[in-house]
C-alpha cells in the first residue's frame, strides 16, 4: 500500500503467508531463529494446509518486497489465538516466530509484523497478547509496546 511505503520509504508489503512462499526462503527464514530443518515442497505443502485450516486461529504473515529483482521473505511472524473458559471464553493472542532475516534487520520490518499481529489479536477480540524472548530482546519489544510480566518457564522434549 501507499502507506507501506511511505512508512518505510520501500515497497515491502506485510501479508499472510501463501502456498507459494516456500520458494520464496521461507524455511531458510525461519532457520535464522532457530532449528528448522527444511521441508520438501509437499512437506511445506500439508503443513500449510494444516495450519491454514485454523483459519483466522493461526495467522502466520511475511514482509516480501515485490519490486525486487528476486522476490524473497524478508521477515515473518505468527499469531496463535488461544480459546479460554476464564473471562468468559476470551482470548490470548501469542505472538512467535518472529525473525527478520539478518540482511534486512534495521528496516522497521520485525516492528510492522509485529504490530500488525498486535491488531489482528486486538480485532479477534483477544484480552492480551503475550510472548517470549531472550533478555536481549526486551528493549526491541517494549519498542513494539511490550511489558515485561511474569517468568518464562518450559520442558523441552
Amino acid at each position: 500500500t501507499a502507506a507501506a511505503v511511505a512508512e518505510t520509504g520501500c515497497s515491502v508489503q506485510i501479508r499472510r503467508l501463501e502456498a507459494t512462499d516456500h520458494e520464496k526462503g521461507f524455511v531458510a527464514l525461519l532457520s535464522q531463529l532457530s532449528a528448522c530443518p527444511d521441508l520438501t515442497a509437499s512437506e511445506f505443502a500439508a503443513c500449510f494446509a494444516d495450519l491454514a485450516a485454523l483459519g483466522d486461529d493461526h495467522v502466520i504473515l511475511v514482509a516480501e518486497d515485490p519490486a525486487a529483482p528476486e522476490s524473497r521473505i524478508l521477515a515473518t511472524g505468527c499469531l496463535f489465538v488461544e480459546r479460554k473458559f476464564l473471562r468468559g471464553g476470551g482470548k490470548v493472542g501469542h505472538v512467535e516466530d518472529v525473525v527478520v532475516d539478518a540482511a534486512a534487520r534495521g528496516r522497521g520490518l520485525g516492528l510492522r509484523v509485529v504490530r500488525r499481529l498486535v491488531e489482528i489479536a486486538k480485532e479477534a477480540g483477544c484480552y492480551k497478547v503475550i510472548l517470549d524472548c531472550t533478555p536481549e530482546l526486551r528493549a526491541y519489544y517494549a519498542k513494539c509496546g511490550f511489558v515485561e510480566k511474569g517468568v518464562q518457564m518450559a520442558i523441552y522434549f
